[in-house]
């Protein structure tokens, strides 16, 4: 991996000074020795200018005049500036500097001893620098870890979102097919006390036995369509309750109907008696000498017998 490159650019006041750092450039090796490429030569005194052409610069040098008037605009310059660079670097040009009197040496010496004031005033912040490394370092490899798990965890998600929309789909189905089969139960008959459904039809007879109403149903043939146990009778079609029912009722009525009202006795026939034998004739004597009280007398014993 190579050395990063440093973008150095130079603020200066006019064209001329361009003509003159040019110059002095020429006889410096910055990219071989120092890894510098020189990206801008800007002549401008105006902020506004110099904020546009110095943004994102890794170093910023302001070469101006020695005097006051160009140290009050480097201090100006700075101060705009400071906080949109890496760094900022004030270099000072030898008055009357124009190309054919200007000592380039001079103006290369000045450049190369700022390049490495530069670079020194970086290295007392290397400490600092070293350590916002380690912690972004620390803070990248989080970021790899986090985005490893964020990773797995959206894979996850994937998953648990795929079984979701297969168990929201079961569980619609399964919605569905006991809204279905809710509906078909409300439809279908319930079981009832035996009680209840008698009172309902016959609310002043007693209440038969359940094995009556069992038997009833064995008898009629209706088994596996009736059920009766428990108190309770069944059956998916209402109407086969009431019908048994009623069939029991007035089973237990005819049954019942003898016992209510007494027959009457048929009669015995007039036993027959062997006729009377016919009385023998008496012959009577007649006496005239009989009294009255002895025929009387004689009569009655004729009746006795």
């Amino acid at each position: 991996m190579g050395m990063t490159i440093v973008d150095v650019r130079i603020l200066v006041e006019g064209a001329s000074d361009v003509e003159v750092v040019s110059k002095a450039l020429q006889g410096l090796a910055l990219g071989s020795e120092y890894n510098i490429t020189i990206s801008a030569i800007i002549p401008t005194t105006n902020v506004e200018i110099a904020k546009s052409a110095a943004a994102g610069a890794d170093l910023l040098i302001i070469a101006t005049d020695a005097d006051r008037v160009g140290r009050d605009l480097a201090e100006r310059l700075y101060n705009e500036l400071n906080e949109m660079v890496g760094h900022v670097e004030r270099m000072k040009l030898p008055l009357g500097h124009d190309l054919e009197h200007v000592d380039v040496e001079l103006v290369r010496k000045e450049l190369r001893n700022t390049l490495v004031r530069a670079g020194l005033k970086s290295l007392q912040v290397l400490p600092g620098y070293m350590e916002i490394r380690k912690e972004l370092l620390d803070v990248k490899g989080k970021y790899d870890q986090l985005a490893n798990d964020y990773e797995a965890l959206y894979k996850e998600h994937e998953e648990l979102q795929r079984k979701y929309e297969e168990l929201h789909a079961e569980y619609t189905r399964l919605r569905s097919e006991n809204d279905g089969l809710k509906e078909l139960l409300d439809k279908k008959s319930k079981p009832v006390k035996i009680e209840d459904a008698w009172k309902g039809l016959f609310p002043a007879e007693p209440v038969p036995e359940e094995r009556i109403l069992a038997m009833a149903v064995e008898k009629l043939g209706l088994a596996g369509k009736i059920l009766v146990g428990q108190g309770y009778i069944f059956a998916e079609d209402e109407s086969l309750i009431e019908e048994l029912l009623k069939t029991v009722y007035l089973s237990l009525a005819v049954r019942e109907e003898p016992e209510g009202k007494e027959e009457p006795k048929p009669q015995k026939p007039p036993e027959e008696r062997p006729p009377a034998p016919e009385p023998e004739e008496t012959n009577i004597v007649e006496n005239p000498e009989l009294k009255p009280d002895e025929i009387e007398r004689l009569l009655k014993g004729v009746g006795d017998e």
